[in-house]
């Protein structure tokens, strides 16, 4: 089992998925291989549903948050998945797996206030370029993390106003960027000599791509230089957009496509906190309302 959980991680390697997915996957698994070692259960056909939920009920004794027993779960469904894939086994046993429901939580978001706030919170230093461009373009154009750091110099199209995004399943979309943010990078490029359309966009002070996590820890940086009074992570600036194209007009469909989603149900959510945009159709169209009096 344990050659098996390696191929499976190098397989993970060559899917386009993001350093902090790889990461968890990485990490559950091997925590899965340590329980079922320490039980001398090393062989694939040890992989079945009553050894699935022992070693569930094991780590649920931690008292973990629900999140985080669900990623768990998900990264063995991906293994068995993939072992069933290869017939390695002969029942996948999640189709006997009834997994709990992942509690639906509201994305965090910025106001409109803190959002420009945020842009101009980055102080003349050796980095005010880059980073002045990170966030610009992350509010202008909502793309994740990995989405960000894996664009290279070639990928923004500084005459048309769009990036070349690669998302989740190695898709390929076209996002609109603003004018603001296209400035914002065409002077952090000019701060690096004879840059190629096949170098990183964003790179590191040892000139390397810059990572998931470095690009993490600056907008954290720069969120407390901005006084934002709450955690702010690069997936807050993504709804943060999501949120307050809604809020100004953008219709669902378009933004299902900016956003990268594979069903527009992953970009309803986003309806459930655009009540300021409702709250001015409603106070337009009512007839009893002060506004229309």
């Amino acid at each position: 089992m344990l050659k098996q959980i390696e191929n499976f991680t190098l397989n993970l390697q060559g899917r386009n998925l993001s350093e902090h997915t790889l990461r968890a996957y990485g990490e559950d698994l091997e925590a899965f291989a340590a329980y079922m070692s320490l039980r001398s259960l090393l062989s694939v056909k040890d992989f079945n549903l009553k050894n699935i939920r022992a070693y569930l009920a094991y780590e649920n004794l931690k008292e973990l948050s629900r999140p985080t027993m669900l990623r768990k779960i998900s990264s063995l469904r991906s293994f068995a998945r993939f072992l069933a894939n290869r017939g390695l086994i002969k029942i996948n046993p999640f189709t006997l797996f009834a997994a709990p429901k992942r509690e639906k939580k509201l994305p965090s978001f910025l106001t409109e206030q803190e959002a420009g706030n945020l842009m101009q919170a980055e102080p003349s230093h050796r980095f005010h370029f880059r980073n002045t461009a990170i966030l610009e373009l992350l509010y202008s154009s909502g793309l994740r993390r990995s989405e960000a750091v894996g664009l290279n110099a070639g990928d923004v199209n500084f005459q048309e106003g769009y990036v070349k995004v690669l998302g989740k399943g190695n898709k390929e979309r076209l996002v609109p960027v603003t004018d603001i943010a296209l400035e914002a990078l065409s002077n952090y490029l000019a701060t690096r000599p004879q840059v190629k359309a096949q170098d990183p966009l964003f790179i590191s002070s040892k000139g390397v791509r810059l990572s998931g996590e470095g690009l993490a820890q600056m907008i954290k940086k720069s969120a407390v230089k901005s006084h934002v009074a709450r955690k702010i992570t690069p997936h807050s600036l993504r709804h943060s957009f999501a949120t307050h194209l809604l809020n100004n007009g953008c219709d669902l469909k378009s933004l299902q496509e900016m956003l990268g989603h594979k069903s527009l149900s992953a970009t309803q959510v986003y309806t459930h906190v655009s009540l300021e945009r409702l709250k001015k159709v409603y106070n337009c169209a009512h007839p009893e309302s002060e506004v229309k009096k």
